[in-house]
C-alpha cells in the first residue's frame, strides 16, 4: 500500500491534482474504485486534509494516467516488464501445449484487458442491481488479505447487514475492539490484537511542503478478523 501524498512527491505533482486524478479514475470505473480508500491526515499547520490510500493496482492505474518525466519512466518500465513476461510465456508454450493463447502484441494485451474489465464491471452492476447476499467464502475471496476497516464495512454490507464505516468504527469502540480515546484512539486494543483480529502497519511519509518525516500507523483487519466480524454481524442480523 501507498498513499497519494507519496505519489505526489515521487512524481513531482501537486497533491490536489493527484487527488483530482484519483477521483476521476474512481468515477469512471467501478472496479478501480475499490483500489482507492479516502482518509484524512494532519498537515504541517495541524489542519485536516484529504488523502487516498491505494493498493498496487491503484498505484499502477494512477501512474499510467499521470504525465511528466517520472510518469514516463514508470510507463516504459511497465511495458518492458510486460514484454519480458510475454517472451517468457512464448518460450514455455511449445513445452506446454495446453497453455492458453496469449496476446501477440502489447496492443492486443491492452484490448484483452479492457474487454475483461468491461465484463467484470457489467457483472458487478448486475450483482448490485439484484442485491444478492454474498456468503462468507466469497467475501474472503474478494478480500484475500488484510484490509481497512472501511473495506470490512463494505463486505459486511454485501453479506446483507446494513452498516457503514463510521458505524462500524463506533461499534468496535463500544465493544472493546478499538480504543475509545487518547493517543491510541481507534487503535486496536490489546485484547483484539491478541485475538489476531487486527494488524498495525507503521511507516513514514514526508510532509509535502516541509519535507519533514511523519510517522504513520494504519490499522488493518486480518483474514481471521474478517471472518470473525462478518460471522458476528451476520449471526446477529439473523438472530435478533
Amino acid at each position: 500500500m501507498t498513499d497519494s501524498v507519496k505519489v505526489a512527491q515521487v512524481f513531482g505533482k501537486m497533491h490536489k491534482n493527484v487527488l483530482k486524478s484519483i477521483r476521476n479514475l474512481a468515477a469512471q470505473n467501478l472496479a478501480a474504485k475499490s483500489w482507492f480508500h479516502e482518509i484524512t491526515y494532519l498537515d504541517g499547520r495541524g489542519q485536516t486534509q484529504p488523502m487516498f490510500l491505494m493498493n498496487r493496482d491503484g498505484f499502477s492505474l494512477l501512474a499510467m494516467s499521470l504525465t511528466g518525466e517520472r510518469a514516463l519512466q514508470f510507463k516504459v518500465g511497465f511495458i518492458q516488464q510486460f514484454d519480458a513476461m510475454e517472451q517468457a510465456l512464448k518460450e514455455i508454450a511449445p513445452v506446454q501445449p495446453q497453455t492458453p493463447a496469449i496476446p501477440q502484441t502489447f496492443a492486443q494485451a491492452l484490448r484483452l484487458a479492457a474487454e475483461q474489465a468491461e465484463t467484470i464491471e457489467a457483472q458487478q452492476k448486475q450483482l448490485a442491481a439484484q442485491a444478492p447476499k454474498v456468503n462468507f467464502a466469497n467475501a474472503l475471496e474478494i478480500a484475500g488479505e488484510s484490509i481497512l476497516i472501511g473495506q470490512l464495512a463494505k463486505l459486511i454490507r454485501q453479506n446483507g447487514v446494513d452498516t457503514g464505516e463510521i458505524r462500524l468504527y463506533q461499534w468496535m469502540r463500544e465493544n472493546g475492539f478499538l480504543h475509545k480515546c487518547g493517543s491510541e484512539y481507534n487503535d486496536p486494543t490489546q485484547r483484539a490484537l491478541e485475538m489476531g483480529l487486527f494488524e498495525v502497519r507503521t511507516g513514514t511519509r514526508y510532509h509535502p511542503h516541509t519535507g519533514e518525516p511523519i510517522q504513520t500507523r494504519t490499522t488493518l483487519v486480518t483474514i481471521k478478523g474478517q471472518q470473525y466480524f462478518i460471522n458476528k454481524f451476520v449471526y446477529k442480523s439473523e438472530h435478533p
